[in-house]
């Protein structure tokens, strides 16, 4: 696993700044007050450079750059944009500015007696993230090449206290995004479980349900998606008992390792990103990790559906019929409309088995939710008010785009079946929307849950304001969040 750069918090001591070999990045406000220990050169040219019309425009979060400042042994001065009273996401975004430029080097940060010095430090972390085990380099191998950070800080033991669940939720986020990045002959289905199980040495209770399993229960939805793949279909079950004996919080994600498309075959053009296709299943690991990690005070289970995709002499076909855990029939309109198949048992499993007090499922399910959203914002559809109020505030609170789209009866009378209780997909028009709809159906009257569609921001085009390009981990911090703030007591 990919793990978050080493920080270390100590006192701020500023007489050997001349003497740092390494970055030296200073959080400065809009005063441009600097701190004691720069030469005066180098403390000329930051104030000119602060002075300047690039200077003036910065916004909070951004920096300015001084290379091999004079004066000075560091091969860098980084001058990061943050007013005394700017929010957790501006924070996170200055210390995504310090995170993305650490290469491979020790790097120095200035942040005085900022309130906000624990989400600065959990920015450095999510943006210095590199998924680089695939590539063959000299330096790969070097302890002595790897990224280091000290923090100085006026009250350094403080802010170490205040920044662990960051590194917890850092931790989580790296979870997910290895497992979103990872190619699909490695993570198998057998692989993506073995991942799940290693994580009882954290204190999580994982199980896993194999195929003779799945098929007693009645899973013929989801096992149906898998049947044309070597790799076989399971269901991971992971719990967190940190609470009392109130009902838990039920987490399930889609898992479908790799998406061709199955005898709907999708295009060639852009297939190798359906490494992602799991991106729900990996989200829902990430925020266990998170819980198990910061030991939180919540009755948590994480359910995920691990499947693969693919077209084979056995795979289903376009007119199969299949019977669902529930007992409902589905026709397969289109074997590219896996992923509510899968979560469709699976949450009804979650309901009986664990009668939980609310459920979100997470899912890459559609490419409809990317035309309607784009790569900002998640899709949340819910048919439970308070739920959905809770989940936009949490991504609202860690900087994660969400928006909320309706359901309703003249949607789900699209995917009504001539031959069964209803069919797979409902056409193009309100793609996302239709899908949901499939899914509400296998939830039971009464019981509070949430969808979320993430395929657009899973695996966006471009790097974000918190991860490179690749596998952001988005949910994670939301999905945490929301379990601080609606289920651990106050």
């Amino acid at each position: 696993m990919t793990h978050p750069v080493e920080i270390t918090f100590v006192e701020t001591a500023t007489d050997k700044l001349g003497e740092h070999q390494g970055r030296i990045a200073i959080i400065v406000g809009p005063d441009a007050r600097l701190p004691s220990g720069l030469p005066r050169a180098t403390r000329e040219a930051a104030l000119r450079a602060l002075d300047s019309k690039a200077g003036k425009a910065l916004k909070p979060g951004a920096a300015l750059e001084l290379a091999y400042p004079a004066g000075m042994a560091a091969e860098a001065l980084q001058l990061v944009m943050l007013p005394p009273k700017a929010t957790s996401a501006e924070a996170r975004k200055a210390g995504a500015s310090i995170g993305a430029k650490l290469g491979k080097t020790h790097t120095l940060v200035l942040a005085g007696a900022r309130k906000q010095a624990a989400d600065i430090a959990l920015g450095i972390a999510l943006r210095a993230y590199e998924f680089s085990v695939y590539q063959t380099r000299e330096d790969q191998e070097d302890d002595t090449q790897k990224p280091r950070v000290t923090f100085m800080a006026k009250d350094p033991e403080t802010l170490a206290r205040a920044a662990k669940d960051g590194a917890a939720v850092a931790e989580g986020v790296f979870f997910t995004r290895d497992l979103i990045n990872e190619p699909a002959n490695v993570l198998t289905t057998s692989d993506f479980a073995d991942r799940l199980k290693a994580m009882e040495e954290i204190g999580l209770t994982v199980e896993v349900l194999d195929e003779d399993e799945l098929a007693k229960l009645g899973m013929r939805a989801l096992l149906a998606v898998g049947q044309g793949s070597e790799s076989p279909s399971k269901v991971v079950v992971m719990r967190w008992n940190g609470g009392g004996d109130e009902a838990p919080l039920a987490l399930v994600g889609k898992g479908v390792v790799f998406d061709t498309g199955g005898i709907s075959i999708k295009p060639a053009a852009g297939m190798e990103e359906m490494t992602m296709d799991m991106g729900g299943a990996g989200v829902v690991a990430g925020v266990m990790r998170t819980l198990a990690l910061r030991r939180a005070k919540a009755n948590v289970v994480g359910l995920v559906g691990l499947v693969e995709n693919m077209p084979d002499g056995r795979a289903q076909r376009p007119g199969d019929i299949v019977k669902s855990m529930k007992g409902d029939t589905i026709e397969v309109i289109n074997t590219d409309a896996e992923g509510r198949l899968v979560l469709a048992d699976v949450l009804w499993y979650a309901q009986t088995r664990f009668e939980p007090a609310a459920i979100v499922d997470l899912a890459t399910l559609t490419g409809a939710v990317i035309i309607a959203l784009g790569h900002d914002n998640a899709g949340v559809f819910a048919n439970d008010d308070k739920l959905a109020e809770s989940i936009l505030s949490a991504a609202g609170s860690e900087g994660e785009g969400a928006w909320r789209l309706p359901l309703g009866d003249a949607y789900d009378k699209l995917i009504k079946s001539r031959l069964a209780d209803m069919k797979n997909t409902g056409g193009r028009a309100a793609g996302s929307i239709t899908a949901a709809q499939f899914l509400q159906r296998f939830i039971r009257k009464d019981q509070p849950w949430a969808h979320i569609d993430i395929a657009g921001v899973a695996l966006p085009p471009s790097a974000t304001d918190l991860a490179p390009k690749g596998a952001t981990g988005w949910g994670v911090m939301t999905l945490d969040r929301l379990v601080r703030d609606r289920f651990e007591p106050k």
